[in-house]
Protein backbone atom coordinates (compact mmCIF):
# COMPACT_ATOMS: atom_id res chain seq x y z
CA UNK A 1 0.00 0.00 0.00
CA UNK A 2 1.64 3.81 -0.96
CA UNK A 3 1.01 6.35 1.33
CA UNK A 4 1.81 10.20 1.12
CA UNK A 5 2.81 12.17 4.77
CA UNK A 6 2.81 15.31 4.55
CA UNK A 7 4.14 17.92 6.93
CA UNK A 8 5.63 21.57 7.35
CA UNK A 9 1.87 23.24 7.78
CA UNK A 10 1.26 26.20 9.98
CA UNK A 11 0.59 29.60 11.06
CA UNK A 12 2.59 32.21 9.64
CA UNK A 13 2.12 35.96 9.27
CA UNK A 14 1.88 38.09 5.32
CA UNK A 15 4.93 37.76 4.06
CA UNK A 16 6.31 34.76 6.17
CA UNK A 17 7.30 31.29 4.77
CA UNK A 18 6.96 27.95 4.83
CA UNK A 19 8.16 24.38 3.01
CA UNK A 20 5.25 21.67 2.88
CA UNK A 21 6.93 18.44 2.42
CA UNK A 22 5.42 14.94 1.12
CA UNK A 23 6.82 11.79 1.06
CA UNK A 24 5.71 8.55 -0.67
CA UNK A 25 6.39 5.22 1.15
CA UNK A 26 5.15 2.01 0.07
CA UNK A 27 6.01 -0.70 -2.52
CA UNK A 28 7.06 1.68 -5.14
CA UNK A 29 8.00 0.85 -8.73
CA UNK A 30 8.06 4.86 -10.06
CA UNK A 31 6.38 7.83 -9.33
CA UNK A 32 5.09 10.33 -12.41
CA UNK A 33 4.02 13.45 -11.67
CA UNK A 34 3.94 14.84 -8.32
CA UNK A 35 2.05 17.80 -7.21
CA UNK A 36 0.42 19.86 -4.53
CA UNK A 37 -3.66 21.22 -4.56
CA UNK A 38 -5.34 23.47 -1.78
CA UNK A 39 -8.29 24.28 -0.84
CA UNK A 40 -9.45 27.08 1.46
CA UNK A 41 -12.93 27.71 3.15
CA UNK A 42 -15.93 27.66 0.69
CA UNK A 43 -13.26 27.08 -2.82
CA UNK A 44 -13.36 23.98 -4.56
CA UNK A 45 -9.81 22.29 -4.59
CA UNK A 46 -7.53 24.32 -6.79
CA UNK A 47 -4.17 23.37 -8.45
CA UNK A 48 -1.50 24.82 -7.41
CA UNK A 49 1.79 23.08 -8.37
CA UNK A 50 2.69 20.64 -10.41
CA UNK A 51 5.81 18.93 -11.21
CA UNK A 52 6.87 15.66 -14.34
CA UNK A 53 9.35 13.17 -13.68
CA UNK A 54 11.42 15.24 -15.64
CA UNK A 55 10.92 18.29 -14.27
CA UNK A 56 8.70 20.40 -16.13
CA UNK A 57 6.52 22.43 -13.59
CA UNK A 58 3.29 24.03 -13.66
CA UNK A 59 1.73 27.00 -11.38
CA UNK A 60 -1.37 28.29 -10.36
CA UNK A 61 -0.93 32.02 -11.81
CA UNK A 62 -1.59 33.93 -8.26
CA UNK A 63 1.31 31.87 -7.29
CA UNK A 64 3.71 32.17 -9.56
CA UNK A 65 6.93 33.93 -8.41
CA UNK A 66 5.95 33.05 -4.90
CA UNK A 67 5.91 29.01 -5.05
CA UNK A 68 8.20 26.90 -5.84
CA UNK A 69 7.88 23.34 -6.13
CA UNK A 70 11.05 20.12 -6.23
CA UNK A 71 11.32 16.50 -5.80
CA UNK A 72 14.30 14.54 -4.28
CA UNK A 73 13.10 11.36 -6.58
CA UNK A 74 16.11 9.14 -4.58
CA UNK A 75 13.63 10.64 -1.21
CA UNK A 76 10.27 9.83 -3.30
CA UNK A 77 9.53 13.44 -1.80
CA UNK A 78 7.83 16.68 -2.88
CA UNK A 79 8.20 19.99 -1.86
CA UNK A 80 6.59 23.71 -2.03
CA UNK A 81 8.42 26.30 -1.20
CA UNK A 82 6.28 29.11 -0.24
CA UNK A 83 7.54 32.58 0.20
CA UNK A 84 5.90 35.77 0.98
CA UNK A 85 2.45 33.99 1.78
CA UNK A 86 -0.79 36.28 1.66
CA UNK A 87 -4.14 35.80 3.74
CA UNK A 88 -5.68 34.32 0.53
CA UNK A 89 -3.17 31.28 0.69
CA UNK A 90 -4.94 29.90 3.91
CA UNK A 91 -5.74 26.84 2.96
CA UNK A 92 -5.66 22.42 3.16
CA UNK A 93 -2.48 22.05 1.26
CA UNK A 94 -2.92 18.32 -0.19
CA UNK A 95 -0.37 16.32 -1.65
CA UNK A 96 -0.58 13.92 -4.88
CA UNK A 97 1.81 11.51 -6.75
CA UNK A 98 1.18 9.01 -9.73
CA UNK A 99 2.39 6.08 -8.18
CA UNK A 100 3.05 3.12 -10.07
CA UNK A 101 3.34 0.13 -7.43
CA UNK A 102 1.47 -2.99 -8.20
CA UNK A 103 -0.84 -0.79 -10.40
CA UNK A 104 -1.07 2.46 -11.65
CA UNK A 105 -2.74 5.07 -9.17
CA UNK A 106 -3.26 8.71 -7.87
CA UNK A 107 -2.41 8.73 -4.03
CA UNK A 108 -3.11 11.79 -2.12
CA UNK A 109 -1.83 13.41 1.31
CA UNK A 110 -4.03 13.81 4.25
CA UNK A 111 -3.87 17.62 3.77
CA UNK A 112 -1.62 20.08 6.00
CA UNK A 113 -3.65 23.36 7.31
CA UNK A 114 -1.61 26.71 6.55
CA UNK A 115 -2.78 29.72 7.89
CA UNK A 116 -1.86 33.48 6.70
CA UNK A 117 -2.98 35.75 9.28
CA UNK A 118 -0.99 38.58 11.40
Amino acid sequence: QVQLVESGGGLVQPGGSLRLSCAATGRIFNIYGMGWHRQGPGNQRELVATMSSNGFTNYLDSVKGRFTISRDNAKNTVYLHMNNLRPEDTSVYYCYAEVRSMATMTVWGQGTQVTVSS
